[in-house]
């Protein structure tokens, strides 16, 4: 089975930084997008960014604060989330599909890690 599974979510104060990281297992991804998606609480499911080789995207309300990063050979991607602000709080989720920020092109989801920013 393909697996996705993330780690690192955590609690964090506004201005403090928090990476999380998923690991995709399961069958070859070198031609698959890996990305993130959130959540929050009574919200919508929001694009955050995504990456392949040397393609990224990101949301509009991420760009500037968040990089992400992705090691092709091990199946790994990372979130580093800095200058994080309360309205970052939500459940982030890996995927792994079509590169970019239409959730309907990713075919494999990971079950989700909670990210909370509260001071």
């Amino acid at each position: 089975q393909v697996r996705m599974v993330e780690s690192g979510g955590g609690l964090a104060q506004p201005g403090d930084s928090l990476t999380v990281s998923c690991l995709a297992s399961g069958r070859t991804f070198s031609n698959y997008g890996l990305g993130w998606f959130r959540q929050a609480l009574g919200k919508e499911r929001e694009f955050v960014a995504s990456i392949l080789w040397n393609s990224t995207f990101y949301g509009d309300s991420v760009k500037g604060r968040f990089a992400i990063s992705r090691d092709h050979a091990r199946n790994t991607v990372t979130l580093q989330m800095n200058s994080l602000r309360p309205d970052d709080t939500a459940v982030y989720y890996c995927a792994a599909g079509v590169n970019g920020p239409d959730p309907r092109g990713y075919k494999y989801w990971g079950q989700g890690t909670q990210v909370t920013v509260s001071g």
